[in-house]
């Protein structure tokens, strides 16, 4: 292959790693590779900012972003004291249910103890944290404006690796020539978009096999200021889609006071473009609550929009021939549909496979087999309970669905009917949303008994909380005697002294709280 050369320094250890983009299993998968090898380049197309700046081809960098439990455990193994980082800068830590008002599929879950929790942010704020954490490693560096275009094969089927052009204005085409960053180990984490099929095919690969979920979920995005004097007994609201409610919206509080607010549609339809538009499809879901609060709130901005996007699996686990010291990761192997929110506890499970088996195994050499499976295999029960999720909110009407899928979907939607009495039912909804437990827990006999049983007693329709919906208790209207997350100024920036999260007010005390 023709083209410059640029030959890495390669010391006396385990050699140099290449990952090939900086999203977030890039990010996490750099931290894997230098706890083990020497060097690590990561080599992005666009612009790398330093701090909370935006990065092109983050395609639902806009979009709310929440780390669930399995994530930022994840996360705290590879970057020892990660989530403390990310409160300190704004991130919000929501407790569920105790912060959550949450709709399942069968109705509001009860808002009782649980030891999970959530840390919701800005993809930026998130994506900064570590990457400032990985600059601090003088075994990363970053390769920023530069675009992978192929890999370098080797000897006995392998990657020594990347030819790489970096941007130039001057140039034709806006590209200069190519050249190769010599590598033992190079891994692909561009994203859905990957290229890796194209790549493996030149160097006469075969391509997996795909298998991809119908409909796909499109989403729409706006950041609000919270209505001066708000007061709520939750921070964060969640509306799951139904049978017959393919739609999903949230709300999450982020840095700086802000909320950040998405409705997902899961019919494929397109997303509302506007806030007009935004608010109509708030009424349409499956309660009014989000509208409601929406109306009195100020938007920070436009509306974000997002095409659709399915749940893909391409099958490397199942080529026979591979590259050895080569590897995808992230969207690029497993992508989930954002609706679930499965996207970077796969990740950081992709990383944390990827770290354990090259320190048991003591090289980076002979490990594309067990790499490929390991991940496979830590990923299968996201893409069951993913797929489980689905059928639970479609209640498995599809006439094109198996007769496994459809007592699959029947059984899911009895456990989410179930979980607005049942305690066990419940938990397992919750362990399931935070990838904390595993699709076989819904076998479990106290589970079993829930689904059989059914709900005890009516459902209530009105959420369970004493600030908001019918049930709310009525408060005389006062002046609020703590710094208003503004709607002229936008968000006054306040830190609590009670431990709480940063830039989120306390609650006032009953006497003094006033809705809007």
């Amino acid at each position: 292959m023709g083209g410059l050369t640029l030959d890495a320094q390669v010391g006396g250890g385990h050699g140099h790693a290449v990952v090939i983009g900086s999203s977030f299993a890039g990010l996490t998968a750099a931290r894997a590779l230098a706890n083990f090898m020497d060097r690590v380049t990561v080599v992005e197309r666009d612009w790398v900012p330093r701090g909370a700046g935006r990065r092109r081809g983050v395609p639902q960098a806009r979009h709310t972003h929440t780390l669930t439990t399995a994530a930022l455990q994840g996360l705290e193994e590879l970057f020892p004291g990660i989530g403390q980082d990310l409160v300190g800068d704004g991130a919000v830590r929501v407790r569920m249910p105790q912060d959550m008002l949450l709709l399942g599929p069968g109705g509001w879950l009860p808002r009782t103890g649980s030891d999970l929790s959530m840390l919701s942010a800005g993809r930026d704020l998130i994506d900064s944290v570590i990457r400032d954490r990985l600059r601090a490693d003088p075994r990363v560096s970053f390769l920023p404006e530069h675009e992978a275009i192929a890999l370098e094969p080797g000897r006995n089927d392998t990657v020594t690796g990347v030819w790489v052009r970096g941007r130039d204005r001057k140039a034709q085409g806006g590209w200069s020539e190519r050249r190769l960053i010599s590598a033992d180990f190079v891994v692909d984490a561009t994203g859905r978009g990957s290229r890796a099929p194209q790549w493996l095919a030149e160097l006469g690969y075969a391509p997996p096999k795909e298998t991809v979920s119908e409909p796909g979920t499109a989403v729409a995005t706006a950041l609000y200021a919270p209505p001066i004097g708000h007061v709520a007994d939750w921070k964060s609201l969640l509306l799951m889609p139904a049978p017959g409610h393919p739609a999903q919206g949230m709300l999450h509080p982020v840095e700086g006071g802000r909320w950040s607010v998405s409705i997902r549609t899961g019919d494929g339809s397109r997303p509302p473009a506007d806030h007009a538009g935004l608010l109509a499809a708030a009424d349409t879901l499956r309660n009014p609550l989000l509208h409601d609060v929406l109306k009195a709130a100020t938007p920070l901005g436009p509306v974000y929009t997002g095409p659709p996007a399915q749940n893909r699996w391409r099958h490397y686990e199942k080529l026979r021939r591979w590259p050895d010291q080569f590897l995808v990761v992230g969207d690029a192997y497993v992508a989930f549909d954002p609706l679930h929110g499965q996207g970077m506890s796969a990740a950081v499970s992709c990383a944390l496979v990827l770290e354990h088996l090259m320190v048991s195994h003591g090289t980076a050499v002979g490990l594309g087999y067990r790499l490929r499976r390991a991940i496979a295999h830590r990923l299968a029960p996201l893409w069951q309970t993913s797929s489980l999720a689905l059928l639970a909110a479609q209640g498995c009407r599809d006439p094109r669905a198996g007769l496994r899928a459809r007592l699959s979907g029947r059984y899911a939607a009895r456990i989410a009917a179930a979980a607005t009495t049942d305690p066990s039912a419940a938990a397992l909804l919750l362990d399931m949303l935070h990838a904390t437990a595993a699709p076989a827990a819904a076998l479990r006999p106290a589970v079993l008994r829930a689904a059989l049983r059914g709900p005890r007693g009516p459902v209530s329709e009105a959420p369970p909380s004493t600030t908001h919906g019918p049930a709310a208790r009525r408060r005389r209207s006062v002046a609020p005697d703590r710094p208003a997350i503004g709607v002229a100024t936008g968000s006054a920036r306040w830190r609590p002294t009670d431990g709480s999260s940063a830039q989120w007010p306390a609650a006032a005390p009953v006497g003094d709280r006033q809705r809007p």
